[in-house]
């Protein structure tokens, strides 16, 4: 069965089966309606999908675990051409600069102590690739990518947003509710890997369909405009069932780089 990667039912968190994307549709569906008309027409010139927008303190979640700051939504689109295929790895139009860079990774004392090897795993995930973007795990400030826990309520498995001015995004929000307080270290690197992959400018693998890994949905948006999504060269043009991006993801599932993950990671920051 598939979940989305980062949009849980209530009624699912309640009774601790995150099984099907399905399941949420009905929830969601009345939060999005909520949504200022305005605000949906702006979500969707930035290139992104307006079903199943979830209200965030200070902007909103889309396409399950990305935020959008109300910031983002006043940003005047760019135009850059694009290339519009498959399941390929995609990224936005801003990415992390001034490299070589190393980012200062840490987790607060909200999240449980078990997450911490996670993100050790997901840090070492990167770093074994020899790119010029490097992380490093801190445990006091100056923070890049501040590791928190999801507000009480919250729809979502985990959130980020994308780099801005050459930065990364700087907080990665984790629902504890929904993941537990021990969950499986592998599936959990995975996630918080996804997570950080948004940060410094990654998309969804199968942006153009999200039901290739989610079992339902479509198309995320065509993002001509605004934040983008920009095919990485070298990526396959068809699907890629491995991939640390995919939308969705199995519970316990571990998706460490495969082959193509690791080809846009060096296009992009090696």
């Amino acid at each position: 069965m598939k979940k989305y990667l980062l949009t849980l039912a209530v009624a699912a968190l309640v009774a601790s089966l995150f099984t099907s994307c399905s399941s949420n549709d009905d929830t969601v569906v009345k939060e999005s309606e909520q949504i200022a008309q305005d605000v949906l027409a702006q979500i969707k010139l930035l290139g992104f999908s307006t079903e199943n927008v979830i209200k965030e303190d200070g902007g909103y979640i889309v396409e399950g675990d990305i935020f959008l700051s109300e910031e983002a939504l006043r940003h005047d689109p760019l135009v850059e051409l694009m290339r519009f295929v498959g399941e390929e790895q995609y990224r936005t139009f801003n990415l992390v600069g001034g490299l070589p860079r190393t980012l200062r990774i840490a987790m607060t004392t909200n999240l449980p102590s078990s997450y911490s090897t996670a993100l050790n795993t997901a840090i070492s995930r990167y770093n074994n690739e020899n790119l010029r973007l490097k992380f490093q795990r801190v445990s006091q400030y100056p923070v890049d990518i501040l590791f928190d826990r999801a507000p009480n309520g919250a729809t979502y498995l985990a959130s980020a947003g994308f780099p801005s001015g050459g930065n990364p995004h700087g907080s990665v929000l984790m629902n504890v509710n929904a993941l537990g307080s021990n969950p499986n270290s592998s599936y959990l690197a995975t996630i918080m890997a996804h997570e950080m992959g948004h940060c410094i400018g990654f998309r969804h693998t199968d942006y153009m369909n999200r039901s290739y890994s989610c079992g339902s949905g479509g198309n995320e948006g065509q993002a001509t405009t605004g934040i983008g999504a920009v095919h990485i060269l070298g990526t396959p043009t068809g699907p890629d069932p491995n991939s640390w991006m995919l939308a969705c993801i199995g519970n316990g599932v571990n998706r460490p780089f495969n082959t193509n993950d690791k080809t846009a990671l060096r296009y992009l920051y090696q």
